[in-house]
């Protein structure tokens, strides 16, 4: 997914207006599975569980998705695919604040998941802010990681930080999950209505950022490749296996 994005958006496509075509190849392929797999459901959705799915997606899918989107204009699809590594960290963090999770201080569970969270927040950090030495992949070229993608270390940082608070996003949505399955189990439909007001939500975001046509052109190139992968399998089937975990 970082690979796709970061080339489908240095190729020259608007982050956002990716971010809305990814939710619409995400929602039309679901919606065919939750209409037919799960029509036994009787499942009851009422105005207020449908007004918490529309909050938990614009905070947890359409913000997280377009902040991610906006920090891979300055950061590398390598350290955008590494910072997802602190997602756990911030949930466990969240959980502890939503009393979801509690640390036993005295046992050895409990002192790993301080240390981990710690030596993960840590590694974060370092990879954001320390510029290390030159890497030389030849002998007579050097090549500096951060210039090599045209990235300045004020923009390295600007990136870092954005991903972080896309990962933050992702992480309350994550929590959020939890309470919304129980009172409506119906993952695959679930799944499909969040990715359905995240479209919508985007689509409102993109159109008030970019009002450019020509930036929502797609046409059968990698653009349409990168957001077709991110829409069907990123979001549409890894959601849904996220919902079942």
């Amino acid at each position: 997914m970082a690979l796709f994005s970061k080339a489908s958006i240095s190729n020259g496509m608007n982050p956002y207006v990716f971010v809305v075509y990814r939710q619409a190849f995400a929602t039309l392929s679901l919606a065919p599975f939750a209409i037919f797999l799960e029509s036994s459901k009787t499942t009851s959705l009422s105005f207020t569980l449908l007004v918490k799915i529309f909050f938990i997606s614009l905070f947890g899918i359409t913000l997280s998705l377009d902040l991610c989107y906006i920090s891979l204009s300055y950061i590398s699809a390598t350290f955008a695919s590494a910072s997802t590594n602190t997602i756990p960290v911030i949930t466990f963090i969240l959980a502890l604040c939503f009393g979801m999770e509690s640390i036993c201080y005295k046992q050895r569970h409990g002192i790993a998941k301080i240390m981990g969270a710690i030596v993960c927040v840590a590694g974060a950090l370092i990879y954001a802010f320390v510029n290390g030495p030159p890497l030389h992949l030849e002998s007579h070229k050097k090549v500096d990681y951060q210039t090599s993608i045209g990235t300045s270390k004020g923009e390295w940082i600007k990136g870092s930080l954005i991903m972080f608070l896309a990962n933050t996003m992702w992480s309350l949505w994550l929590i959020l999950q939890g309470p919304i399955m129980k009172e409506y189990p119906a993952k695959l439909r679930l799944t499909t209505l969040q990715c359905f007001f995240s479209c919508i939500q985007s689509a409102i975001w993109a159109i008030s950022v970019k009002r450019d046509i020509a930036a929502w052109k797609l046409g059968f190139n990698f653009n349409l490749l990168a957001v077709a992968y991110c829409g069907v399998m990123v979001t549409g089937v890894s959601y849904w296996l996220i919902a079942w975990g």
